[in-house]
């Protein structure tokens, strides 16, 4: 499956009322290969589905618009896979009603815990250029390599305390 993603990311300023109540599943991605800063080959346990997926930007450095290229695996595929050697990240994705858009809550647990990133997709890049951030998101980080996810995999929090602190970010758990 190849597909073109439009997406944007943001730093949580606050948890939305109300999310605890929406739909959620455990997310576990594992970044491969391990000796690489920036990972973009990702294995994903996506709640009771699996899959492989690699991103690259559509335009030069762009986060924003990506070609995602995903393989749906078995579960005796991701568990051969997941005995490769990568980074990990362990998240619950929240999936949050936001004027007719889903936010995409990703509250990072394990070493990561009081990380809460935000993520909207996008049909078109003119509904992405024109969103306007929700007042529950801090900060946009969609094109701060620190905050993708082959950068913070096999992080700890306190390896990013210092871009957190750009932002003036507070952690945050539900």
């Amino acid at each position: 499956m190849n597909m073109i993603e439009r997406e944007k990311t943001y730093l949580a300023k606050y948890l939305p009322e109300g999310l605890k109540n929406c739909r959620s599943k455990e997310i576990v991605d594992i970044y491969i290969p391990a000796s690489e800063e920036h990972p973009m080959l990702r294995i994903r346990n996506n709640g009771d589905a699996y899959e492989m997926t690699k991103k690259t930007p559509v335009s030069g450095s762009d986060s924003s618009e990506q070609t995602e290229y995903t393989i749906l695996l078995t579960l005796q595929e991701f568990k051969t896979l997941e005995s490769v050697e990568g980074k990990r990240v362990q998240k619950d994705r929240y999936y949050y009603d936001y004027k007719g858009r889903t936010a995409e809550i990703d509250i990072f647990g394990g070493d990561l815990n009081g990380l809460v990133e935000v993520d909207f997709e996008f049909d078109n890049s003119e509904e992405k250029d024109t969103f306007d951030m929700p007042d529950f998101c801090l900060a946009d980080v969609t094109q701060e390599k620190a905050f993708a996810g082959g950068m913070l995999s096999g992080k700890k929090y306190a390896d990013i305390e210092k871009d957190l602190a750009r932002y003036k970010y507070i952690p945050l758990t539900i």
